[in-house]
């Protein structure tokens, strides 16, 4: 895991800028001997900001910044002359990243559109400069405001990755296969348990020119809620996805058992997953003739829509691709 390049776990310190200070000024002209105040405002602070980029996948150009420090304001000057602000750090991120206090966990915002940015740490406010506090009382006032101070803080950003079908099953369920199959992402696959690692985002092509992305979540374990396993690291993928496509092998000892620990696992992390959209793909059918699949119906779950298919000889991928595009657009 050290040497992939899918991050989507963050940690870092976040300081805004300082906001600059107020000038106490007063006006010096030929012929005036007693020019009133003109001390200009500070500049504001430098905020750090973030903006969402459909160009990014991971948060891996951030895992090393440590220390993210935005430019202090400058002081205001005499003939009302404002400081310059200081300048914005500004952040891209995948879409689905979401911006967390890393001491509360409390959720700031999340990012999910290209080109959208918020204010992650604001930068302090400039002080006013003496021409603000003039009065009728108090001509010549010899004091302005000094900047407000920036802010140090440190920021979780977490990953969810964006999909419209997120596919859910156990290691070696095939999932990186149909992946690989019915699209141009190329996810490394081989015969043993959690070959996925990271997951995989594939854009899958539709009639006339459509498409939708999958996301390949890596294999569930029963246990996956308390931390077994891979746990619930990407379990939290799953949660961006509109439709869950559930994948279970046709040589499995039990479809209906294995759907139910999936099911559980899901409602363990987070029990809001189970009124997604959910459908169910049989693997390896390439291995069962119409007797074997005809009996293999009754152990199905009763409540969701299902499909026999195989990635390796492309059976039944072309109804999967109509049950999923239809199941998006209803």
């Amino acid at each position: 895991m050290a040497d992939s390049n899918f991050i989507d776990y963050v940690k870092f310190c976040s300081r805004s800028g300082a906001g600059g200070a107020g000038s106490v000024h007063f006006r010096r002209e030929k012929h005036v001997p007693k020019g009133g105040p003109d001390g200009g405002d500070g500049g504001r602070g430098g905020h750090i900001i973030l903006r969402g980029s459909s160009q990014l996948w991971t948060l891996f150009h951030l895992k090393y910044k440590k220390h993210v420090i935005a430019e202090a304001g400058k002081n205001g000057e005499g003939g009302r002359r404002k400081g310059r602000d200081g300048q914005d750090i500004i952040l891209e991120v995948p879409l689905g990243t979401v911006a967390k206090d890393a001491e509360t966990r409390e959720v700031r915002f999340e990012i999910t559109e290209d080109g959208q940015e918020v204010i992650l740490t604001p930068g302090g406010r400039g002080g006013l400069g003496n021409d603000h506090f003039k009065s009728a009382t108090n001509q010549a006032p010899h004091f302005a405001q000094p900047g407000e101070e920036g802010i140090e803080e440190w920021i979780i950003l977490e990953l969810k990755l964006l999909a419209d079908i997120g596919l859910v099953g156990f290691p070696n369920a095939g999932k990186s296969t149909l992946l690989s199959s019915i699209s141009a992402a190329k996810p490394e696959i081989g015969d043993y348990p959690f070959t996925t690692l990271v997951p995989n985002l594939g854009v899958i092509p539709y009639r006339d020119d459509k498409s939708f992305v999958m996301a390949d979540i890596p294999g569930i374990i029963e246990g996956a809620a308390e931390g077994r396993g891979l746990g619930i690291r990407f379990l939290r993928h799953i949660e961006r996805n509109s439709i869950l496509l559930f994948m279970i092998p046709a040589d499995a000892d039990s479809i209906q058992r294995q759907y139910d620990i999936l099911l559980g696992e899901l409602e363990k992390y987070n029990p809001e997953l189970l009124d997604k959209k959910r459908l169910l793909a049989i693997t390896k059918a390439d291995m069962l003739d119409e007797e074997l699949m005809e009996q293999m119906k009754t152990d199905v779950p009763k409540d969701i829509p299902y499909l026999f298919i195989s990635s390796v000889s492309q059976y039944n991928l072309d109804k999967l691709k109509d049950m999923l595009w239809q199941a998006i657009n209803h």
